[in-house]
């Protein structure tokens, strides 16, 4: 982004409210933080919203200290690219600037033979609450000496804050330093609404400089489809300011109503446009929730609109249709422990066709469908029936390779997600280091997939219940798969039994979908035959589930247990739950 706009380069956060501890080198553009609920994404943008509010107005309580400890107090601090027409220099000790090293704003050589240091000029600035409930304003300068971020220099740099709950409408209503306070630039307009308080035709008392910015807005509204035939009029506030009391009006059926009153997703396209269209500034924009009060089709509009735009924006979703639309902006994902990271770009396509896996709090990402539904079965056990309620999803990834692949990325990106996957013997190097770092958040077995692992602790005397379907719709076509690969024409258990010399691997093969090795130079269409007798075994919806639920049927879990514990512990350490010896199942 050019240096003539206002950009957080880094943030830092520490003690503000359910954030220990956080440093993020966010994008120029759209950033869109994604995430379970309560995993901090709402909490970073109310500290950008603080580090840049308009005025000195905010009341600090207990509850904005980490863990309400009062005594230690927290800081918000950004390094921030600020132009000079914001007036940092114009403060009462000059603003020395430091210099952006890529990752981290550098002092700058003082040694240096040229008078401009090397590297973009960046400055320190922080809002920092004291023991004392004091909320300070500071520009840190690289002699560790502080000024005042003052008031002024944070209403030049411009804050567009749309919060989940906004219904102050603060940029619809002319209170100083809002977007249409800025837009209109009638700086005389307070004093003669003194004089005229109480009057309705307020437009009148516009510069006319003002209603021709007026009457722009009005036609950009009506672009937007928004509404239009806008005026100013008294529309009521909670504010003690008399301006606070004069907001933005539009004609609904021949009645001129204040646009407050109009819907969340009105409103909040409404405060956007507002701030769009005030010419020369680039505000920090602040967007929680982003499809809050939006049809699926504005969502998509001001996703678009956001992309366009030429200001550093800063948003939240929980919203399909929202990351759908999504072309530009960056994505970052933050975990259950608090750490934002980039999203790779394998995580990124792989959004588009299953976004619940970044929405949630926390994520496994299993290989494919059997995995799923046999994952899902246990952390029924293990963290409680619901999992939805916990913010759990478990995510078919589509193969031994994509499964690799997204969380090789997501875990070079410092996030914690869990995993579950066969062991093809492939890529063994990149497997070992993933487990270095995951560590018992990857489970992997030793050797082969779940229906061979579990199948081959099975007694040979208890594979036809194994290969009956509870819901007695496959057990006769599973039986049919086995006659097909011995070629025989009974279908019956005992004749397929005595027919071969391992049964075991026969049930293996065929709920695997394996191709004989007889088979190796058959056609296509003959080895898809082989390969889809998986489909009415194990891998299907629910044929994991049903795997699992057999697991325990037929005595196999005690064999396995020790081996799979120590992965259902570390979902629930990052659930935040107490781990726990065994599952208790009945």
């Amino acid at each position: 982004m050019s240096a003539l706009r206002p950009q957080i380069r880094r943030l830092s956060i520490e003690r503000f409210r359910g954030i220990e501890s956080l440093t993020w080198n966010p994008d120029a553009g759209v950033n869109v933080v994604l995430g379970g609920g309560d995993a901090g994404k709402s909490t970073i943008l109310d500290a950008i919203s603080l580090l840049l509010h308009p005025s000195n107005t905010f009341t600090l309580t207990e509850a904005d200290y980490w863990r309400r400890d009062v005594e230690k107090e927290f800081c918000i601090e950004a390094v921030m690219t600020i132009p000079e027409s914001c007036g940092l220099h114009a403060q009462s000790k000059n603003a020395w600037p430091w210099v952006w090293n890529g990752t981290d704003g550098a002092l700058p050589d003082m040694e240096a033979k040229t008078s401009q240091p090397a590297g973009e000029s960046v400055f320190r600035v922080r809002a920092r609450g004291t023991a004392d409930f004091d909320l300070l304003f500071e520009v840190r300068q690289p002699n560790d000496e502080l000024d005042h971020f003052s008031v002024a220099v944070r209403r030049a740099i411009g804050l567009v804050r749309l919060s989940s709950d906004d219904r102050n409408d603060r940029d619809l209503r002319l209170i100083q330093g809002s977007a249409l306070d800025r837009l209109l630039s009638d700086r005389t307009l307070r004093s003669r609404l003194g004089k005229l308080l109480g009057t309705s035709d307020v437009e009148a008392q516009l510069t006319d400089s003002a209603k021709e910015k007026l009457k722009a807005l009005d036609s950009e509204f009506a672009k937007k489809t928004l509404p239009t035939d806008l005026g100013l009029g008294l529309s009521g506030s909670q504010g003690f300011s008399i301006n606070a009391l004069i907001g933005l009006t539009a004609m609904k059926d021949q009645i001129e109503l204040p646009l407050a009153v109009w819907g969340a997703g009105t409103r909040r396209l409404a405060a956007l446009e507002v701030a769009a269209i005030h010419h020369g500034e680039c505000p920090i924009t602040v967007v929680d929730e982003v499809e809050r009060g939006l049809e699926p089709y504005r969502q998509r509009i001001l996703v678009e609109d956001l992309e366009a735009s030429s200001s550093q924006v800063f948003l939240t979703t929980h919203s399909n249709a929202v990351l759908r639309a999504i072309n530009t902006a960056s994505l970052w994902y933050m975990d259950t422990k608090g750490t934002v990271g980039r999203l790779p770009k394998k995580a990124v396509a792989y959004e588009k066709r299953d976004p619940e896996i970044f929405l949630s709090r926390f994520a496994v990402v299993a290989e494919g469908i059997t995995e799923v539904g046999f994952v899902t079965a246990l952390l029924k056990i293990a963290v409680g029936a619901d999992l939805q309620r916990r913010g759990v999803w478990i995510s078919d990834a589509g193969g031994n390779d994509a499964a690799l692949d997204l969380l090789d990325g997501l875990t070079k990106s410092g996030l914690k997600f869990a995993g579950f996957a066969d062991n093809d013997a492939t890529h063994p190097g990149r497997w070992a280091t993933l487990k270095q770092t995951m560590k018992e958040r990857l489970f992997r077995w030793n050797h082969g997939c779940v229906e061979e692992n579990v199948i081959r602790l099975l007694d040979n005397s208890q594979l036809e219940r194994l290969i009956e379907d509870p819901t007695g719709e496959e057990t006769g076509t599973r039986l049919r798969t086995l006659a097909f690969r011995l070629e025989i024409e009974d279908k019956t258990f005992t004749s397929i039994a005595g027919q071969t010399t391992d049964l075991k691997q026969l049930v293996i093969d065929a709920a695997t979908g394996k191709i004989p090795v007889t088979k190796a130079d058959a056609d296509k269409s003959e080895k898809k035959i082989y390969k889809n007798h998986a489909q009415c075994w194990f891998k299907n919806p629910k044929g994991g589930e049903e795997l699992a639920a057999k697991v325990f049927a037929l005595g196999v879990w005690p064999k396995m247990s020790a081996e799979i514990m120590p992965f259902l512990n570390a979902i629930r350490s990052e659930l935040g739950m107490e781990p726990i010896a065994d599952l208790p199942y009945e």
